[in-house]
């Protein structure tokens, strides 16, 4: 997964009315590609960076942002002053009908920074959208993710499916968000290895995390029938879970409950929660699933409390996030050395620090990645995480496709619903020759992950996906809507580059190029192949680096 930890030069993208998302909210609409912000009809007059400053925390709503995120994206970094931030933040809100005080849509998080937290909806530009010429229906699918899919009505599976939403933390302590963040993480993922359930995956449901929600409109929003909220209370070594169960097509509770235990006991009240759901929703469900399900990820408290630290410090998405990440693991596999998931995201981490660059020793890096995953398949042969990730891991770094696809498949077989292990069999399939099969799979990724934060990534691997079948126009617009999703995401820009100019447009390669090389300024010919993936598809390599040579990439 690609994503540096904010480069000195953010880019700012070159908009052209042909493409791109208008992000609508109350009575207003957000049209980056014209650099419009419309109430109704009208046009609100805002400055520039202003306009950029609000596309940024709409783009980025999923999450606080910090003043640095911020400065970094829309000033290039600058030094500016607390006063000049607050302006632009204050101006921000006047232009959409906010204030400091009501906080409506962009609330302040003390000492955190700021999140856009009112309702949006995206939507296509369809009217100038490119004409649709790849075959089949992996062509369709592609027209689907670059055109702004999932859309927010979701049909219904044909089984019973549900989204878990983050619970409340009610300890009166900040720092136990990544406890309570753990316990509906280690929910959903009980809940997922029920295959005859349709589970939303975490992603997905955390967008809607410090948000006050409709469970119907969520319903709508993940094409769920089932709603499950709580609420966690960890104090001294006492824990209170409180849940409950809505059917938010009706909006009407089904069931509600309260788990109270020790510390010690926290995997068994996980298991109680978890049954209890289950039983309201199927009672006749068969007790050898309930028992797989409960099975737990570690006997040792305290490694378990590290897993859950160095999964908080992941998602922060940046390279000390990432660094802090594998030190918590590896002090987690120190406590539990049998410990399977924490070696697979260990190995996981290793492929974020390659696909962003973040690699100081990439021999020693890929010695260890293999080191790990290896581990996770030997001790985690029925666990989906850490073979899904640590599979990721194996192909992206090491360059071992026949061993991640045989991790991979198995984490599906134990659990069909993780959206992270469709994924990653969507980018393997693409890299062995079967595109049209790894797009049908990322396909199914999204629609278990229709909220996915990290959507650029699936956007990325399924124009590749296209790249391999020789459909450049549709790769190039998928690629194009990944680097809109995150401008920082310099694999993106690569494959929008290779891929504009495969198909003959020339300029647009080349703009691509700049964009690249102000993402990665070192980047050249000669060392490309250090910055692909180690697994990139040795038949297409030739015509992807002819793709970036026409495009301008220097020697």
């Amino acid at each position: 997964m690609d994503f540096p930890d904010f480069p000195p030069k953010p880019v700012r993208r070159t908009n052209r009315g042909s493409s791109g998302l208008i992000y609508v909210f109350e009575n207003y609409s957000l049209d980056p590609g014209r650099r419009e912000l419309r109430r109704g009809p009208d046009i609100v007059d805002v400055e520039p960076q202003v306009f950029d400053l609000l596309h940024y925390l709409i783009t980025n709503r999923e999450r606080v942002v910090s003043k640095d995120d911020m400065i970094a994206a829309v000033w290039n970094g600058r030094s500016i002053s607390e006063s000049a931030l607050t302006s632009r933040l204050t101006a921000v809100r006047q232009a959409v009908g906010d204030s400091g005080e009501e906080q409506r849509l962009i609330r302040t998080f003390s000492r955190r920074g700021h999140r856009f937290v009112g309702r949006v909806r995206e939507e296509s530009r369809s009217d100038t959208m490119p004409a649709n010429h790849a075959p089949q229906d992996a062509a369709r699918v592609g027209d689907e993710l670059a055109a702004g899919a999932p859309q927010f009505v979701l049909k219904l599976p044909d089984r019973p499916s549900i989204a878990v939403l983050p619970f409340q933390n009610i300890s009166g302590d900040p720092d136990q968000e990544y406890f309570t963040d753990g316990i509906v993480e280690e929910i959903i993922t009980a809940l997922s290895r029920m295959r005859w359930l349709f589970v939303i995956a975490r992603n997905s449901s955390f967008t809607y995390k410090d948000r006050a929600v409709d469970v119907k409109q969520v319903g709508r929003e993940l094409g769920v029938r089932y709603v499950l909220e709580g609420s966690v209370r960890k104090a001294m070594n006492r824990i209170r879970i409180t849940t409950q169960l809505i059917d938010a097509s009706r909006g009407v509770h089904l069931w509600a409950d309260r788990f109270e235990g020790g510390l010690e006991d926290i995997f068994e009240l996980q298991d109680r929660v978890m049954r209890s759901v289950i039983g309201a929703i199927a009672p006749k469900l068969e007790q050898a699933e309930i028992e797989r399900a409960k099975r737990k990820p570690t006997e040792s408290l305290d490694a378990y409390d590290h897993y859950l630290q160095g999964l908080a410090s992941v998602y922060r998405w940046t390279n000390e996030g990432c660094n802090d990440g594998l030190r918590l693991f590896y002090r987690a596999i120190e406590l539990d050395p049998d410990f399977a998931s924490a070696y697979g995201i260990a190995a996981w981490c290793y492929f974020w620090r390659r696909a962003n660059g973040w690699m100081t020793d990439p021999a020693k890096d890929s010695a260890e990645t293999s080191r790990l995953a290896g581990k996770a398949a030997d001790l985690g042969k029925d666990d989906a995480v850490a073979l899904a990730f640590s599979g990721l891991a194996l192909t992206y770094v090491v360059g071992d496709v026949d061993m991640s696809l045989t991790m991979v498949d198995r984490a599906l077989l134990l659990n069909p619903n993780l959206a992270a292990a469709w994924n990653t069999s969507g980018l393997l399939r693409a890299t062995v020759g079967d595109p049209d099969t790894g797009i049908e799979h990322m396909e199914r990724a999204m629609r278990l992950n229709p909220l996915d934060p990290l959507i650029f990534l699936t956007l990325t691997w399924s124009a590749f996906a296209h790249f391999v079948a020789g459909r450049y126009d549709q790769a190039s617009r998928l690629a194009e809507r990944a680097s809109r999703e995150q401008p920082y995401f310099v694999n993106a820009v690569r494959v929008a580059a290779a891929t504009h100019a495969l198909a003959g447009r020339l300029g647009e390669a080349r703009e691509c190029i700049d964009r690249a090389l102000r993402l990665d300024p070192g980047m050249r010919m000669s060392n490309l192949k250090d910055r692909l993936g180690a697994s990139f598809p040795p038949a297409r390599l030739a015509t992807f680096v002819e793709g970036l040579r026409r495009a301008g990439l220097p020697e």
